[in-house]
């Protein structure tokens, strides 16, 4: 057989990809459809996944709540859209805001917390930049960022950030005073069960005051802030570290698996002494 050649990554976003404009768009939100979506994404990821652990959340909880908080996070998978925003409701009871490329794809994401940016062009891409410095006026919101700004595979390395992660916090320190920076670490496992867990790891805490700082610098020191806890999080994994995970849900286990563990509790007598 021939085999078939897929590109499954790019290094270029697809807004530059197709060459297609888009009209920047914000997130436009009110309870009915975040009601909606809180239920609707969180029953995604239990139809999909047995279990959804997540540990190291006080570095979120013993933030500052006078200021606001920004989120970034690798980016492998269509999935971790879904995860921010369980993350952003279900364990920081916040809502999201999300910045998505080609979001005229799915407009219905604006419900949700989600707003466009196009890479296009430099200026539709420091619109949404601004926009995200904005919306972080209202301590409700938490902004998720994924600063490689494409999606690479899972454990890639190494990690480069685009410089608007750093540009939306030194605006944010400049106008805020302050601004919460948590690198979050996301990872998709099969553990003990047929089918895989959500594993999530907050990282540590960074307070950025000084919105003069060096942009380089402030992405470099992003970057490996993001490396830190993404390696920290994949040594626990491969060697079964889990005592100090939460459990946001786990589901219950199949027919089949509990027989499984009612027959090894069975002591079956040693027939060589019979």
């Amino acid at each position: 057989m021939t085999a078939v050649k897929e590109q499954l990554y790019s290094d270029i976003p697809p807004t530059k990809l197709r060459g297609k404009d888009e009209k920047f768009k914000p997130a436009k939100t009110n309870k009915f459809w975040l009601t909606v979506a809180s239920l609707f994404f969180f029953n995604m990821l239990q139809n999909r996944f047995y279990a959804f652990r997540y540990t190291n959340a006080e570095n979120y909880y013993e933030r500052d709540e006078k200021y606001p908080t920004i989120m970034y996070a690798p980016h492998c998978n269509w999935w971790d859209g879904i995860v921010l925003y369980n993350i952003t409701h279900r364990i920081c009871h916040k809502e999201i805001r999300l910045m998505v490329e080609e979001l005229n794809r799915f407009p219905i994401l604006r419900h949700g917390g989600a707003y466009s940016v196009c890479k296009k062009s430099p200026q539709s891409a420091m619109q949404a930049l601004k926009y995200s410095v904005d919306l972080l006026s209202d301590l409700r919101n938490i902004l998720c960022i994924f600063p490689q700004g494409i999606i690479r595979p899972p454990h890639y390395r190494p990690i480069v950030f685009q410089t608007g992660l750093a540009y939306i916090a030194q605006n944010a320190a400049k106008k805020y005073g302050k601004v919460n920076l948590i690198p979050v670490s996301v990872d998709y496992c099969f553990l003990r069960d047929n089918r895989p867990e959500v594993l999530v790891k907050f990282g540590e805490r960074i307070e950025l005051t000084d919105g003069n700082v060096d942009r380089k610098e402030l992405t470099h020191m992003l970057e490996q802030s993001m490396a830190k806890v993404c390696d920290a999080h994949h040594e626990e994994i491969s060697n079964g570290r889990f005592d100090d995970y939460k459990i946001l849900f786990k589901q219950h286990l199949k027919w089949y698996r509990r027989i499984e563990q009612r027959l090894k509790r069975i002591d079956l007598p040693d027939v060589s002494k019979m």
